[in-house]
């Protein structure tokens, strides 16, 4: 435990800490750009500059050790001089565009210089030149606004393990991006999107389409129905100043019947319905493993509302895809269900509904582009904003969200569990299906589950357990006596990890519950920034605080799924559930291109410097 002074204040620091880690301790603030805290500390922009007595030359706080006896200072002219220097040297580089960005109003490099005191750049120089990728569906990068900070590189392969870009070219030359300057539709991009919740500037970030959302909404042959995810209701407040974690489910409501949606419909419902198919399907799996039954699927059995990590087991695990489970995300469920049941309810034609989800993710910008996703006869949803985009589009419309009412959701699409609502949380789809199907398989409410974790909130980890099932009901009696594995991971990295142990026999659950984004899904892509390991306790605190309030809490209860099920569906698993809500998935392999000659995407309403 090292003593050291930071600006005249004594600070005992623990073993292994940087001074950055150390003054954070004590409520100093130092800026930066390239450190993620759990993650990704490369000294990279010299953003934290301080001025250590004695050493030759300003220090990284962020990869300097705390030492015995060391004095620091963050804010002497020195140290201020120093930051302010190289945040200019960042900016002369950076093709801001603030006016129009979509990142003027968050980017921490424009905070960071008005923090440093920057009103002029006295460097002037050539910058780098401006590519433009718009080729994938969830994503746009721009490199003009890139400042290497390497955070997105830091995600992409440490956190995730999928390593799409990476620092190419040298020098003034380098940039971010996958090589030969190829696009992310033609690498192994997942578009999870975690790339652009790090980003501190406009370089990259969701593929925008909100004016999509508009044209829909102004016209008037098309019924428009909106659906919003669980993690949404605990996020969507931080767009208007609220703290991270306020649930907001009322006023989002209200505020997506302003914007002018017809219905309002909850995720949640389908996240209910999920349960209700996927725990069917784990347990005609059990069945065909331990009771010798015709139904032999291969176990374990994988979760699939994660569209990131279905491109992840179709890119780097195809021997792996008939692990997955067959069911649908929540998303696409719904949107086939507003399509086909609540279309005939209406009188509608399924071309005339036309569905708008807003999700935390921007790989589901992806997923509802897949061909499979066009059960209900046409495309089941048809375009996806993420949180960022609906806080957006709610200060267009020039509504105070924080004096609206709270409203409901629209029946029967919009009644929910609060088993639904733990879809947000990483071990929520898990424990959502244990409560349903251990109820279903002995007659009685589901005992406490010890998750064990491993690994920091920030990187992802993984959750192991183990359920003893006792006193099964005669048409579940093969699993009497059965111990179930299941297993919570988040974070492809350590998806990638539990496969390998999987396939070399050294794990062996039965069920495994897959999120890509650290925290699950209250941490997406497409949530407000920064995510940091503070927020997400605090969105998860939020969607459990949901949870423990609804009366009902568990997805076979939910009267709207009965009804449903009554109505059209008819039984888990049968032929219109299986038509509907269920699909299936194909191995994907991009075979390399001869590298063209370099083409550069302009810039609209500016120049586009050559490079040198």
């Amino acid at each position: 435990m090292p003593t050291l002074t930071i600006n005249n204040i004594t600070v005992q620091a623990p073993e292994g800490a940087t001074v950055l880690e150390a003054a954070r301790a004590a409520g100093i603030h130092i800026p930066t750009l390239c450190h993620l805290p759990g993650v990704h500390a490369p000294g990279a922009c010299r953003v934290c500059l301080v001025e250590v007595e004695g050493a030759r030359t300003l220090m990284a706080s962020c990869v300097t050790p705390a030492n015995e006896g060391m004095r620091v200072h963050t804010n002497s002219l020195r140290a201020r001089n120093g930051r302010r220097d190289v945040v200019e040297l960042l900016l002369s580089e950076h093709e801001g565009d603030c006016t129009t960005c979509s990142r003027s109003e968050d980017c921490e490099l424009r905070a960071i210089a008005r923090e440093a005191g920057v009103k002029d750049i006295q460097y002037r120089g050539e910058r780098r030149t401006t590519r433009l990728d718009y080729s994938t569906k969830g994503l746009v990068r721009d490199t003009g606004k890139c400042i290497l900070c390497r955070r997105c590189v830091a995600v992409c392969q440490d956190v995730e393990s999928v390593g799409a870009i990476a620092p190419q070219e040298r020098g003034f030359g380098t940039y971010i991006g996958p090589a030969f300057h190829a696009p992310l539709s033609e690498v192994t991009c997942v578009q999870c999107g975690q790339c652009s919740a790090v980003c501190p500037v406009g370089a990259i970030g969701e593929r925008d389409q909100i004016d999509e959302v508009w044209r829909a909404l102004d016209n008037p042959s098309l019924h428009v129905v909106v659906q919003t995810a669980p993690a949404i209701r605990a996020a969507l407040g931080e767009c208007f100043d609220l703290p991270p974690g306020t649930l907001v489910t009322g006023k989002m409501v209200s505020a997506l019947r302003r914007l002018g949606f017809e219905a309002v419909f909850d995720t949640d419902f389908s996240a209910d319905l999920t349960i209700m198919e996927e725990g069917h399907e784990l347990l005609a799996r059990l069945q065909g493993a331990l009771a010798g039954g015709a139904n032999k699927s291969p176990l374990p059995m994988f979760t699939s509302c994660c569209p990131a990590w279905i491109q992840f087991a179709e890119h780097f695990a195809p021997d792996m895809l008939d692990n997955l489970s067959t069911c649908k995300s929540p998303q696409q469920m719904l949107g086939a269900l507003a399509k086909s049941y609540y279309a005939e309810k209406i009188g509608k034609k399924p071309e005339e509904i036309f569905v708008v989800s807003i999700m935390p993710c921007t790989a589901k910008k992806f997923e509802c582009d897949r061909e499979e996703m066009r059960d209900s006869g046409a495309k089941d949803v048809d375009v996806v904003l993420t949180t960022r985009e609906l806080g957006r589009m709610i200060r267009e419309a020039g509504i105070d969200f924080g004096s609206l009412a709270d409203e409901e959701m629209d029946a029967p699409l919009g009644i929910s569990t609060g088993a639904a609502d733990i879809f947000a949380n990483s071990g929520g789809v898990m424990e959502a299906a244990l409560r349903t199907a251990y109820e279903v398989v002995t007659g009685r409410p589901l005992p406490p589950v010890q998750l064990e974790p491993v690994g920091k909130m920030a990187g992802g980890g993984v959750l192991q357990a183990s359920l003893q099932v006792s006193d099964a009901l005669p048409a579940w009696s093969f699993l009497e006596g059965q111990t179930l594995n299941v297993a919570v991971v988040h974070g492809l990295a350590h998806a990638r990890a539990l496969i390998e142990d999987i396939r070399a026999g050294r794990q062996s659950p039965h069920f495994v519950e897959v999120m890509t984004c650290p925290g699950g899904c209250i941490g997406g892509g497409g949530q407000p920034r920064m995510t940091t390991d503070e927020v997400r306790r605090a969105r998860i605190q939020a969607i459990c605080q949901e949870d423990a309030s609804k009366p009902l809490r568990k997805s076979h209860t939910n009267p709207g799924v009965t009804q449903l099920y009554e109505e059209y569906l008819g039984t888990p698993l049968g032929e219109r559930s299986h038509h509907l809500l269920h699909t299936h998935y194909h191995p994907r392999c991009f075979v390399p291109k001869a590298p063209a000659k370099e083409k550069v995407a302009p810039r609209p309403h500016s120049e586009v410097r050559p490079e040198p």
